[in-house]
């Protein structure tokens, strides 16, 4: 088994990752050694998790994840799937100097 997870740091940050061992990942990130990122806004909260059977599934969704936006992660985070697709849309401002 594999794991996408989502850690809340304690400046309100979030942080994604992938691991085969959720609990040693989680204790090795409260430690200071989990990744550079979280050694510096300790402690940490396991937020949000998604099992995989492959790791390459669990490091793909990572990576996914890891290119969304703090209100697309939140939707996930709270359960909110039916926001998922508006938030991935673009918004484009309209140029007011059209002229």
């Amino acid at each position: 088994m594999a794991w996408m997870y989502i850690l809340e740091c304690s400046d309100g940050s979030y942080y994604v990752g992938s691991t085969k061992n959720l609990d040693l990942r989680i204790m090795q990130h409260q430690s200071g050694k989990g990744s550079r990122y979280t050694s510096g806004r300790l402690p940490v909260k396991l937020v949000y998790g998604e099992e995989y059977d492959r790791v390459s599934d669990a490091y793909y969704r990572e990576k996914q994840v890891q290119n969304w936006g703090r209100a697309k992660r939140e939707a996930l985070i709270n359960g909110n799937n039916e926001m998922l697709p508006p938030l991935a849309k673009k918004k484009f401002q309209k140029n007011q100097n059209n002229g």
